[in-house]
Parts: C-alpha cells; structure tokens; sequence
C-alpha cells in the first residue's frame, strides 16, 4: 500500500512523467547537455583537466605578453612541487574565502526571514494584482538587471522573488526563476544608475588612456546613457522570451497542481496580513532613514572617506549586509503580527530552514572555489585570454565587423573566465590603443566590451551561481538536468545579444552620446 501511495504521489506531482523536450537548435542543447554529469563533478573533471593542461604547457615554456606592462606570463606546472604545496596549504582558504559563497549565506539568511514569515508572498501577491500583467514581464526583467547596484546581490535575490510572482499570476514558478536568474545575469552590466561596475571598469580604462597621445579619462558615466537605454530593450526583449519560450516549456513541468491552487488563493488580506504589513513598512521606513542618514549627508561615514562620493563608497560596498537588514527586520515585525515568529528563537529556525535548501550549493562551492582558484594560479586564463586578444588583433579587421567579433569573442571567453575586470584589464591596452587609432572613443570600446561579458553569464555552467539556480529549479522539479535548464537560458542569450547589437548599430549610424560628454568617434 505504501508504494501505491508513493507512486499516487509522483504520479499527482507529474514526476512519473517525463518532461517535454525542447524543439530545433534547442532540443539539441538540452540533449548534449544533459549528457553532462552533476555539476560537481562537471567541475571536479575540469578541474582535473586544467591540472594536466598546466603540465603540459609548463613543460613547453607556453606563455604570453601582458598588454601595456609587457609582462611575460608563464604556464605554471600544478603538478609540481610548488604546485602541490599551494593547493595542499589553500584548500580550506580558497573555499572559506571564496566571495559569492559568503554573499550567498548571508543574503539568503536574511531573506529566508522576509519569505517564511510570509512576508514576501504578501508583498509579491500585492504588487501582482496592482501592475498590470503586459507590464510585470519586462518590470521584473529590468529589476534583475538593476540589481547589479549591489554587485551579486540581485542575482541572489531577484530570481527566488520572480518565481513567487510568477505563481502568483498561475505560471510555473521555473518560469520566474529563469528569467529572473536571466536578467540578472545576461543583464548583469545594464543599469539606470551608476553602480560598481562602471567604476572598477572605468578605472582599468582609464589607467590604459593616459598612455595615449593626448592623454585622457574615462569617467564613471562614460556609457550611462547606453546602459539606460539597454536596461529597458532587455526588459522588453527578456518579457517576449518569456512569453514566448519560457513560459510554454515550463507549463509542462511538475508542479503546476501546487500553482493552480497557489494562483487561487484569496487576494483579501485578512486582518493579521493587513496589521503585519502595516508593522514591516513602518519598520523598512525606519531603517531605510537611518541608512539615508549615514550615506546622503556630506562626510557620512557610508561615504567615501576620500572623495566624499557615493561611486565608489563603503556604502556600494557594503549593500550585501544593508540589504540583510533590510529584509530581516520587516520580516521579523510581519511574523510576530502574524504569528509566524512568536519567540526570538523562531528567527533563528527561520534562517536554518533556509540554510537547509543550500546544502547542495555549499557543496558544490567546494569545488568550484577549487576550479576558479587552480584556473587562475596556473595562469592559464591569463594566458587564453590574451592570445585571443593576439588573435582578433591580427585579423585586421575594422569597423562593424570587427565589433561583432570582438563582443563574441569577449562572450565566449565569458563562458569559461568570469572575472570582468580581470579580462578587461587584459583587452583593454590591446583594444583601447588600437581602436583610438581608427577614431574611436576608449568609451566606446569599454561599452563592447561590456556586452560580450555580460551576455553568456546566464548559459554559462562555470559561472558560480547557476549551482545555485540548479539547487532553486530543483525545489520544485528534481527531474530537470543540466541541458534542460541551459536550453531554457539560451533564448535570452541569443535573442538578446541580437537585440544589444541592434541597439549598438542604431547608436553608431546616428551617432549619439554614450555617456556623459562621451561619444563614439574622438
């Protein structure tokens, strides 16, 4: 009798069926993909295979010209003695220090209070049933994307807030992960504000240009315009994906019972709900004011002790803890009206139950600090990312041409190196210099390249937080692997490059501004 519960069970919950492929080019992602093995082991192999590579090329003395310093770069050997010292001695560092994994645990303890007290369910049924549904789409698109003001935090954030939304409205809440996870990353560079990426870019770019003839700068908002302007044609562009692929593949799903019955729930608050969102805003007002205090007065401690500025400040810098508090405390308020939290302690079980989920992901962190680590102390991502640079450069080629081949090259890099600023730091005095001897603007080519390394963050399996995705889609159907998930992201990378690069060429014919004094010929 037991086992025909368990299999009434499967059978309601839509596990004993299989799930519905991809058609064309995406069928055939989602087959080889999902040939690949856990993700766990997918990086331990890699792993494995960089360690023989570094062997191999440090035997043959393989090494490449650092652009601009003239530094020679050198394979280093991780079998040898000193590679075997490193590794032994930095396990446990590179794992207990590796960035995304404490922003990860930290972020999602303070939104796992927000979200069991129930509070975020209230606020996202809330906000559904008050924007009109042709909207919430490209809202949500734009929202993941502008959550790169808090460097990582919105891919953590967006993509769990967009599934409940999306149940909310009676899709399949895979669907609000996806395009959530989506925005958050293919996005990754867009924004209507100035936020850290423009700075540390901006930097690298600028260190480059004073070697230049006449020497010059490039400032923080050197391509805001176009950042704004990409912010709402990815949110378009991100709501047709949507509807159009996501959507459809994810009905078929598991799970879809739970968010029919979820869909219809009663959209009254009831008395408590009403009380506790009362306590959680007055409480988000209080704490938001007092932030506002130690940031908007001049030489407020959240400033930037030097400049006085908010770009870069410890404030940008420190929006992972800010952004814990600000989900915790009105978490906290709600649950005690509500009575989801009746005693001090109960916060504590909420953000266990939330740690729990990320078992899986702590795991996988493992190996993957291991992998980025090992990568970079080989030298073998320096190595492969300057040749790349030789190579586009010795084709010789020039105008729109070389712009598509450049942001695909930069994308396809994306998918195995994932620090932005270390392969800008590489490109930029090959490309800056280059570039400025056919007229173009330093800004301009920093604006490329910020294409092509944000466009393949959503389809790449290297990338550090699609475990993380794995473990959120997992929640709610255990069946889907590696391919279906990457086959579910490929739309938005595809689509949307086709659409930045549209935008590029409407810019470059009519010659607009890119930023702020900034423009595409010098």
């Amino acid at each position: 009798m037991a086992t025909n519960s368990e299999e009434h069970t499967k059978k309601e919950r839509g596990e004993d069926q299989e799930v519905e492929s991809a058609k064309g080019l995406l069928r055939w992602v989602e087959k080889i993909g999902n040939k690949l093995p856990h993700p766990f082991w997918l990086f331990v192999w890699i792993s494995g295979l960089i360690v023989v590579i570094s062997a191999v090329t440090a035997f043959f003395g393989v090494q490449a010209t650092q652009p601009g310093t003239g530094e020679i770069v050198n394979a280093k050997n991780l079998i040898s003695s000193d590679g075997l010292r490193w590794f032994v001695q930095n396990l446990v560092t590179n794992f207990a220090h590796f960035a995304p994994l404490g922003l990860v645990l930290v972020m999602l303890m303070g939104v796992s209070i927000a979200e069991r007290s129930g509070l975020l369910t209230i606020i996202m049924r809330k906000i559904t049933y008050a924007t009109p549904q042709k909207v919430i789409f490209p809202v949500i698109f734009m929202i993941a994307a502008i959550g790169n003001i808090g460097s990582d935090a919105g891919i953590v954030i967006v993509p769990p807030i967009a599934a409940i939304i999306f149940m909310q409205l009676g899709y399949h809440p895979i669907a609000g992960l996806v395009a959530g996870y989506a925005g958050a990353t293919a996005g990754f560079t867009a924004n209507i504000v100035i936020a850290g990426t423009d700075v540390l870019l901006a930097g690298i770019s600028t260190q480059i240009t004073q070697t230049l003839t006449p020497a010059m700068e490039v400032s923080a908002t050197a391509n805001w315009y176009f950042m704004i302007a990409s912010t709402f044609m990815l949110g378009l562009g991100g709501a047709f994906i949507v509807r159009r692929f996501t959507i459809p593949r994810t009905a078929h799903f598991a799970g879809m019972d739970k968010v029919a019955d979820f869909a219809e729930q009663d959209k009254a608050l009831t008395p408590a709900e009403k009380k506790g969102l009362k306590k959680a805003g007055i409480s988000a007002l209080i704490y938001l004011f007092f932030i506002a205090l130690l940031v908007v007065p001049p030489g407020a401690p959240l400033r930037n002790p030097e400049t006085g500025g908010i770009v870069p400040s410890p404030f940008l810098r420190g929006l992972v803890p800010i952004l814990f508090f600000l989900f915790a405390i009105p978490g906290y308020f709600y649950g005690k009206a509500t009575g989801a939290i009746k005693k001090k302690d109960d916060v504590i079980k909420l953000m266990e139950e939330g740690m729990k989920s990320l078992a899986g992901y702590i795991v996988l962190m493992l190996v993957v600090a291991q992998f980025v680590n090992i990568f970079s102390w080989s030298n073998l991502d320096s190595i492969l990312a300057i040749q790349g640079a030789n190579f586009l450069e010795a084709t010789g080629l020039t105008g729109p041409l070389l712009f598509v081949l450049f942001i695909i090259l930069i994308a396809v890099l994306n998918i195995f190196l994932g620090s932005g600023s270390a392969k800008w730091a590489i490109f930029a005095p090959i490309f800056i210099p280059m570039l400025a001897q056919l007229d173009y603007n330093p800004a301009f080519v920093q604006l490329m390249y910020r294409m092509g390394d944000s466009i393949t963050n959503s389809i790449s399996p290297l990338y550090v937080y699609f475990p993380l995705l794995i473990g959120w889609i997992h929640q709610y159907d255990k069946r889907l692997k590696i391919g279906t998930i990457i086959s579910l992201l490929v739309p938005y990378a595809i689509i949307l490059l086709i659409m930045w690069l549209v935008l590029l060429f409407i810019w470059v014919a009519l010659n607009l501004p890119i930023g702020i004094g900034e423009y595409i010929y010098l």
